[in-house]
């Protein structure tokens, strides 16, 4: 695969983080205050894919790994969109090897809205970028995508599930992708380490997994 969501919003804050993503994972720390906000957020979209009803998910792993398998995540979604399914959770799309997984998609007169569930009190402007790659590559997918939402945490357990939309905000995105995500693909590949001086990217939107290597450096 290219680059995926996470891949390009990562490579956007710094794009020495995304070569070291893709060259030396093994300089990775992940803070524990980090990984437990991580796990939540994952059991907090877990729990949303219920919020319309009856759902299909394609989450697919490779064997005896939490690793999905992309691949067959692909053909469960394709299967899933001949059959016309109501809801679709983590649907798959690929797009020149560009890669994102839907939270949850739920079917309209025309095609689809598209939900992007995030364990947060409000919608901030990373969470609106998250959901406009996913519109970019979905769309350039050829499946038509109507509203886009961002998914947030209610005040309490009888309103758990908040969506608010973006879409013109989240649509209004897809040339800036266009405009980044071919350079970030090259530049992910180069041999050489890309150099970075250490600042503001280092700590906004969201602390880097290798502060530590690059200020030790």
């Amino acid at each position: 695969m290219a680059l995926t969501k996470t891949n390009f919003m990562r490579g956007m804050q710094c794009p020495k983080m995304l070569w070291l993503d893709r060259h030396k994972p093994s300089l990775m720390i992940i803070p524990p205050e980090i990984q437990a906000r991580l796990d939540a957020g994952n059991e907090f979209g877990d729990r949303a894919m219920g919020m319309f009803g009856p759902y299909e998910e394609m989450t697919v792993y490779r064997p005896g790994t939490t690793i999905p398998d992309k691949k067959a995540m692909l053909a469960n979604t394709e299967d899933a969109l001949s059959r016309g399914v109501e809801v679709i959770c983590e649907a798959a799309f690929c797009n020149y090897n560009n890669y994102c997984a839907a939270d949850i998609l739920r079917k309209t007169e025309t095609g689809y809205d598209l939900y992007e569930v995030k364990d947060a009190r409000e919608v901030s402007p990373q969470h609106i970028k998250d959901a406009g790659f996913q519109y970019y590559i979905i769309s350039r997918c050829k499946l038509k995508i109507g509203k886009i939402f961002i998914v947030i945490h209610g005040q309490d357990q009888d309103n758990p599930f908040v969506p608010v939309e973006v879409t013109r905000q989240a649509k209004g995105y897809y040339r800036w992708i266009n405009d980044h995500i071919w350079d970030l693909n090259r530049r992910q590949k180069e041999p050489e380490e890309i150099e970075v001086e250490p600042g503001d990217q280092c700590l906004h939107p969201y602390q880097c997994w290798y502060y530590e290597y690059c200020h030790e450096k």
